[in-house]
């Protein structure tokens, strides 16, 4: 081979290793994570207050988490402030439900 076509050759043969590399493997997708459950807060006495915040609020939480714009950790800290409210909203202290409510909305930027 002519000395000049030595460059060449090595650069034809250095662009044909790409070629030999394995194609890429189709994969299924890993299934999407199970959403946290919602709480369920069916003992809240009907027409109070309180009940109505925490059913409101818990509703728009739930469709936001559904959505992805709220994260597990996050879903999963509000449900626990919300149990807090409905337990007090429960046995009748709607004052301390409400303020535990409006505690968490502040906290996380809810205003439902």
């Amino acid at each position: 081979m002519h000395r000049s076509a030595w460059p060449l050759a090595a650069f034809a043969a250095l662009a044909l290793c790409g070629c030999n590399q394995a194609a890429p493997v189709a994969s299924v997708p890993p299934p999407p994570p199970q959403a946290a459950p919602a709480a369920d807060f069916s003992n809240l006495p009907p027409g109070a207050p309180c009940s109505d915040k925490i059913n409101r609020y818990q509703s728009v939480l739930v469709a936001d988490h559904r959505t992805g714009n709220v994260n597990d950790s996050v879903f999963t800290q509000i449900e626990n402030e919300l149990t807090e409210a409905a337990a007090a909203c429960s046995v009748g202290h709607d004052g301390q439900a409400l303020g535990l409510v409006r505690a968490s909305e502040d906290k996380h930027g809810y205003h439902v």
